[in-house]
């Protein structure tokens, strides 16, 4: 009997590319209702506000599950529900579907008021008690603060003043605060904004997020290291040269000046994104991914790091100039509406840390973030040392030898390993090649963006991707220095072209150690 093999598989029958491995078995939020304050800026239309529908058409939301927007407009819940479905339709990562946006929006609400507002902060817990009563939420109220970090003390007291922060009547449930980065601007503005939100909320109560690590490449990192027998016993200073990590991004500040200025690329990004990479990157392998064990190891690994005698000589800052991206004509940062031109604020920076513990000892890590760079990309680079080579004395050039393996964070997720291969022919010619994974060819399933991950954690009290008061700390306790050294200097950051790779300083600060920067 002859078979068409073109013929398509009945409805039902499983995809045969798919395996079965990626179907996992994701754990469903209970009953809660969710309180954005600052329900009205960039981050909750644009991220905040679809990450919430895309757990829910995942149908990882209970049906009860409610969303309180909180903000100065005289917005009713459907006016609010309209708002937000414009926000979902423009940025949500899955498509649409009208009746999960009907049982969605059937559960919002909205309070307009100030922050310092009591009736306001009434209205709200009137609010929440009637969606326990009504829509089943069990008093089960998660706060995300998304707002400037002066506003945390008056907004933390008002939620203890009502009774929202630690409500202790017999039927009340959970009560969590989550709080968007900065968290500060040095160790003592960190220290009291830590003082402030846990005197209203128990520490295992908040929730510091850093969206970084919600993404999947980040955790994948510990996967590669922790899984796998052929990384782990390379991880160390004894094979590995040096390790870069590197945040890159090809715009400007864009309207971002109130912000930015007085902030810059170091305090923006390295003080929190990449020192967390860092310290996944370095730290030794938890006894479990629970929380308290995953932070523990985290938090060893930052207070071991020490900083460079000579921080002129292992750091570099720097500002775009106007000229010419991608074949448009770019703003210059000091040029840019709302700036000082006598502005010192970074738009590069880089710096060189050691970590003093035996497996990382004489192999220095090096950090760098800037704007208006060639390309868009955040990836961390193992470099390992120069293999002996006795047989290929021939090539020992600057590029060949060094094998590298390099976790990409985004744009395009997935992991590259570098080494030496022989050249097809007749000669003994060796070349470096790459060998390549990446998250969209091996899976079937898309990545869900990293406050889908994160939103979906705070619901569940599950806190391992979230620092701790004492990370925090010790990276301001990192930082700080370089920022003071910077300070002092009488001269703005060094000027570099949009389009490049940071100013010169930052080569300069590779060639002294013998190194260069990877071009990604």
């Amino acid at each position: 009997m002859m078979h068409d093999s073109t013929r398509r598989p009945a409805p039902g029958t499983p995809n045969p590319l798919r395996d079965r491995r990626d179907r996992r078995l994701e754990k469903i939020a209970g009953p809660s209702a969710l309180v954005f304050f600052g329900i009205t800026g960039d981050l909750a239309r644009k991220k905040l506000m679809p990450a919430v529908y895309d757990l829910a058409n995942r149908g990882l939301l209970p049906p009860n599950f409610a969303v309180v927007g909180f903000g100065r407009r005289p917005w009713s819940a459907e006016q609010f529900a309209d708002e937000a479905k414009t926000w979902v339709q423009d940025h949500a990562r899955t498509p649409f579907n009208q009746t999960v946006w009907d049982q969605l929006a059937s559960g919002f609400r909205f309070i307009s008021g100030g922050f310092d507002d009591d009736a306001a902060f009434v209205n709200l817990r009137e609010t929440l008690d009637d969606l326990a009563a009504r829509r089943g939420t069990s008093k089960n109220h998660a706060f995300y603060l998304s707002i400037p970090p002066n506003s945390f003390e008056t907004v933390c007291e008002q939620l203890s003043k009502h009774g929202l922060a630690n409500d202790d009547s017999p039927d009340a449930g959970w009560s969590r605060v989550v709080i968007e980065k900065p968290f500060g601007h040095d160790l003592a503005s960190a220290r009291e904004l830590n003082e402030i939100v846990e005197s209203v909320f128990p520490q295992d109560a908040v929730f510091r997020i850093d969206h970084y690590l919600g993404k999947e490449t980040v955790q994948n990192l510990l996967a590669l290291r922790f899984a796998n027998q052929l990384f782990e016993p390379l991880w160390n200073a004894k094979y590995v040269d040096h390790v870069q990590i590197t945040m890159a991004e090809d715009i400007g500040i864009g309207g971002r000046a109130g912000y930015y200025d007085g902030v810059g690329a170091a305090r923006d990004v390295i003080q929190n994104h990449l020192l967390q990479l860092l310290a996944l990157t370095a730290m030794e392998e938890p006894i479990s991914f629970d929380a308290e064990h995953l932070r523990a190891e985290k938090e060893k690994v930052l207070t071991a790091v020490r900083l460079p005698e000579d921080l002129a000589a292992a750091s570099a800052r720097g500002q775009y100039t106007s000229g010419w991206q991608g074949g448009e004509k770019v703003t210059g940062f000091l040029d840019e509406e709302g700036f000082n031109p006598a502005s010192k604020t970074e738009t590069y920076a880089a710096i060189k840390l050691e970590i003093n513990t035996r497996r990382w000892a004489g192999a220095p890590f090096y950090l760098r973030a800037g704007k208006r760079l060639g390309r868009r990309v955040t990836e961390i680079a193992v470099v390992f040392k120069r293999a002996p080579n006795l047989l290929f004395t021939d090539h020992q050039d600057d590029e060949f030898g060094q094998n590298a393996i390099v976790i990409r964070v985004q744009p395009d997720e997935g992991v590259t390993i570098r080494f030496g291969s022989k050249v097809p022919g007749t000669q003994m010619e060796v070349r470096d090649v790459t060998m390549d994974f990446g998250y969209g060819h091996a899976f079937t399933e898309s990545s869900p963006e990293a406050y889908e991950r994160l939103i979906l954690d705070v619901l569940l009290g599950e806190p391992p991707l979230f620092p701790r008061h004492e990370e925090v700390e010790q990276s301001w306790r990192i930082l700080d220095p370089f920022e003071e050294h910077w300070a002092a200097l009488p001269e703005q950051p060094e000027p570099y072209a949009p389009g490049s790779w940071g100013p010169t300083a930052a080569d300069e600060l590779m060639a002294r150690d013998g190194r260069t920067w990877r071009r990604p």
